[in-house]
Order: structure tokens, then sequence, then C-alpha cells
């Protein structure tokens, strides 16, 4: 039985009309290369050959009677591509801007959790002459690493050559589905052995809160949850999307991480963000005086011993926006985010996961329930202002179908409280920016994205003279 880790099934309880937790991306296709050229049907029918040998893209949920216990994936038997590709084109003049409404719309909208979760939409009539797949993922099923892998999965080196290995199971592995009866019987047997396994999590937990402890009298703690500054984007989010992305320079990125003694690729990833946020404040007239602090979700799956499509846990990082000198905020990242590793080490790399197995779904419901109805976004701390994730890519061209990928701009889930998400992923050389928000508390999210090029010009005459 292929039963939800906590983690994953508290990305169902969390989500609300407004709070929805499905990762999306926008992947810009050059259907020039595709052998005998490019039509939807076509396409559509490739495209159900390849996923029907991959499980995650034909497993359903089946719920628990009375929710005693996290639900299971089962094998839908109903499984029918036209429910889950679909074809739209994008207004005239059909450029970024274009694309970027649409793509915003169709993130807005709920996956339906009587299918399998996931969404591919194909859009046509880019004035460039390209294509693209706004695909859909729910959270549930897939974290950062794994819906990169499982892009990949459709993928090849080249155009007229098979998909590369899943190495994700075969669509025929997943078991029969559980009785109810099984389910109850099950559910009863995990729930009276909780006691048990919250009695295990005491001690680890005690020792992290000491080791955060020292290493906060030390200074050299992560960046701590509610001490960041409130700004316009953090506040009860709606359920609209204002989505814009942006193409950088991987070498210049890389040869900025070089000239700074002990600097990493994600350092100056957040300090470039750091970097454009502070720009977009500024213009704004919004800039606090404290630096704004991110969440940076960290992949634990090389560490952990659980299973679960979600092996994640988070760091918090400022990000240097209180710093006008490029130069010195990379530097000051790379010192903090130093520590703030060393940290995150010494914290048991389970410790998120097993916390979660106590999610309970009325418990989160009604949590997300009252957080948008008495608006507590908008009158207590604010945890973090965004999340900022840096996810790696292929280093070399693939082919989605037999079309060149030209760019895949990565965009994950909102929150109360956390109105805009910013993700990064290199890709054969370059570096794609995806910014995903609120509408109603970042319409024009253009002028945020806009500020990437332009730091990264700043940043490179700084570091690099």
């Amino acid at each position: 039985m292929d039963r939800l880790s906590g983690l994953d099934a508290s990305f169902l309880y969390l989500e609300s009309g407004a709070q929805l937790m499905h990762v999306c991306g926008v992947i810009v296709l050059d259907p020039a290369t595709i052998p005998g050229g490019y039509d939807f049907d076509s396409f559509k029918q490739e495209l159900a050959k390849r996923v029907s040998g991959i499980a995650m893209f034909n497993r359903k949920l089946k719920f628990v009677p009375g929710g005693i216990d996290f639900p299971v994936w089962v094998t839908d038997e109903e499984f029918d591509i036209d429910r889950h590709v679909h074809r739209l084109a994008v207004p005239s003049p059909g450029g970024d801007r274009e694309l970027s409404e649409v793509a915003g719309h169709l993130a807005g909208i709920p996956l339906d959790r009587s299918r399998p979760l996931w969404e591919m939409h194909v859009i046509e009539g880019l004035a460039n002459g390209k294509i693209a797949v706004f695909s859909k993922m729910h959270h549930a099923s897939v974290d950062g690493v794994s819906g990169s892998n499982m892009i990949s999965y459709l993928c090849s080196l080249e155009p007229d050559a098979p998909p590369l290995d899943s190495g994700s199971g075969s669509a025929n592995d997943l078991q029969r589905a559980p009785s109810d009866l099984e389910l109850v019987s099950r559910g009863v047997l995990a729930t009276v052995t909780k006691p048990w396994q919250l009695a295990r999590l005491v001690a680890p937990t005690a020792r992290t809160l000491v080791v955060t402890s020292r290493r906060a009298r030390k200074g050299t703690a992560m960046a701590a949850p509610l001490t960041a500054p409130r700004t316009s984007f953090n506040g009860t989010i709606t359920g609209h999307r204002s989505i814009a992305f942006t193409d950088i320079s991987l070498d210049t990125i890389k040869e900025i991480k070089q000239a700074v003694p002990g600097a990493t690729v994600n350092d100056v990833v957040l300090a470039l963000s750091g970097g454009a946020l502070r720009r977009y404040l500024q213009d704004r007239g919004e800039l606090p005086d404290a630096s704004l602090l991110a969440s940076v979700p960290v992949s634990v799956r090389s560490e952990s011993k659980r299973a679960g499509r979600n092996q994640v846990s988070s760091i918090f990082c400022r990000l240097g926006t209180d710093i006008e000198d490029p130069l010195e905020r990379i530097t000051g990242m790379s010192t903090a985010n130093a520590h703030a590793k060393d940290h995150h080490k010494a914290v048991p790399a389970d410790t998120l996961q097993e916390w979660a197995e106590f999610a309970a779904p009325r418990t989160f419901g009604l949590a997300v329930r009252m957080v948008s109805d008495l608006r507590l976004a908008e009158k207590a701390p604010v945890i973090h202002n965004l999340v900022i994730s840096n996810v790696p890519g292929p280093p070399v061209p693939l082919y989605f179908v037999g079309c060149r990928i030209d760019a895949l701009y990565p965009l994950g889930p909102v929150f109360h409280g956390a109105g805009l998400n910013i993700t990064v992923m290199s890709n054969n050389g370059e570096m794609h920016i995806g910014a995903i928000a609120c509408r109603e508390l970042m319409p024009r999210v253009w002028d945020l994205v806009d500020q990437f090029p332009i730091e990264l010009e700043a940043m490179k005459k700084a570091v690099l003279g």
C-alpha cells in the first residue's frame, strides 16, 4: 500500500481556495526540432505514451474514511489523457507578458482531487514561433527536486531518441485499491502507535533546541523566523496569481562566485534576489530598514531515511535588502549561509518529516480557515517574507516530446503571510527565474523580475570591476 507520508499529506491539508498547493512550470519549447513537424494531436499522443510508464502520472488519491489516517495512492483505472492535457492559444501579440497572463490564470485553478494530480496546458500562438507547456503537479506528489526529475523523465537527449529512464516505477507497480475496512484498520493501528512515536521525538527535538540556543549565543545560528519586517506582499492571500519570468547567464553567476572567497552559486542567487527585491521596494517607497527574511527549501533526499515524495527541510536566510553594495551583500550572505548550513546539519534530516506524521486534516484545515477569515497574516508577526528555491537543472539540452527546451521557469506555491515565491532553475548554461505572487498583494510582479538583469550587472561591476 502506497501511503502518503505526513509531510506529503500536509500539503493536502494546508490547501484552500486561496492557498493552492500545486507547483507549476512554464516550459518554452522550440517545435522546429520535432521530427516530422509539430501538431497538437501527435504531440498529445506521444505524451500519453510516455506518461503511461510512470506511476506518478497514473495514480490518484484514495482517502481513509473518517480521515483517521493519511490517504494512499492507487492506480487510476479510468485514466484519460484528455482530462490532463489541454490546448489553448495565447492572446495577440503573443509575447512574454501575454504568456504570463495565461499562466497566472491557470495557476489559480485548483487540481481535481478525483484524478491524478497533474495537468499540462499546451499554449500555442507565441509571436516567436515557439510553444509553451504550462505544467501543474500537486505538492503532495512532488517536491522541487522530484518535480524536476518527473519532467526530465518525459525528455530525451535527442529529438528522436527515447525518453530518459524514469527510475520512478512502472505505472503498473501500484497495488490494487484497498477496501475501506482495510484502510480503517491500518488507520486505527497508526493512531494507536502515535504516542510511542511522539515519545521518540522528544529527546532529539530537545537536543536540537539546545544546539540552536548555543548557536544563537555564539552568533552562528541561522536567521530566526518571526523576525521579518512587513512588506506589501505579506498578508492574506487570495486564489488569484500573477507570474513573471526572466533569464540570466549562469556563467556570470559562476564568475561572481569564483571572485568571492567562500561563496557558492546559491549565495550569489540569494544575494541577487535580495538586490532585486531592494530595487523593487525602493521604487515603491516601501524598503524596510531591516533585511527581508526568506525561507529556502533544502533537499534532504540523500540523508533522509523516511519514505515520501517530499524530502525537504528549510533554512531561514536574510537577503541583505538593507545593504546597498552588492559585494558587501554577497560577502555577508556567504558567511551567514555557512553558519546556517552548519546549523541545519546539526538538525536530524528527518525531523520535519517525523513531526509531520502528526498532521491532522481537521486541525490543519481549521487553522488555514482561521488565518484567512480572521486575516491573522496581517496582524501577527511575519514568519518570513517569501520563499526562494534554487533547483538544479540539466547541464545539457533536453528535448520534451521532440521539442528542444529553450527555457523552464519553475513556480512554487505562495502562503498566507508570504505572498511571493521566487524559484530559480539552471538549464543548459542559463538560469531561468520564475516568480509567482498573489495578484492582490503583488499585481505587477514583472516590476520585480525586471530588476534581476539590472541587479546582475550591478553585481558583476561591483565584484569583477
